[in-house]
């Protein structure tokens, strides 16, 4: 008889690969995506969306929320969830804030740190 469980006692490493790739493209996209020529500087679409009132907030934290999803269907405790989680309401959060928040957006990349702290976790360190 199948085990019915939802979670899985083996890791299929290669739809890891496939879904880290693509958490890592979606941050790019959202934190890094453009880069300012001549600067080490980058700007993602998160800040970009965040001018749009109301609406462009609420959709980057959805779109955030989405990495910490698939983290937590790749298994991550609840430990580093909640650190995920913290990351994204710091960026929502400040984010909002009119001009000062928009400022913010730029130099805070939440999912970026999030994927940082998702590929440490699955590297065992």
């Amino acid at each position: 008889m199948p085990n019915s469980s939802p979670k899985f006692s083996y890791i299929d490493y290669n739809a890891q690969t496939v879904t880290i790739k693509r958490l890592r493209q979606l941050s790019r996209l959202l934190d890094t995506v453009i880069t300012v020529p001549g600067t080490p500087i980058a700007i993602g679409l998160d800040p970009i969306i965040g001018f749009i009132p109301i609406g462009g907030d609420v959709l980057g934290l959805i779109l955030s929320s989405y990495i910490v999803y698939e983290a937590s269907r790749l298994g991550v405790p609840k430990k580093l969830l909640s650190r995920m989680i913290f990351n994204i309401i710091i960026d929502s959060l400040l984010g909002s804030f009119p001009i000062i928040g928009d400022l913010f957006d730029f130099a805070w990349t939440a999912n970026h740190y999030n994927i940082k702290l998702l590929e440490k976790h699955l590297n065992g360190y």
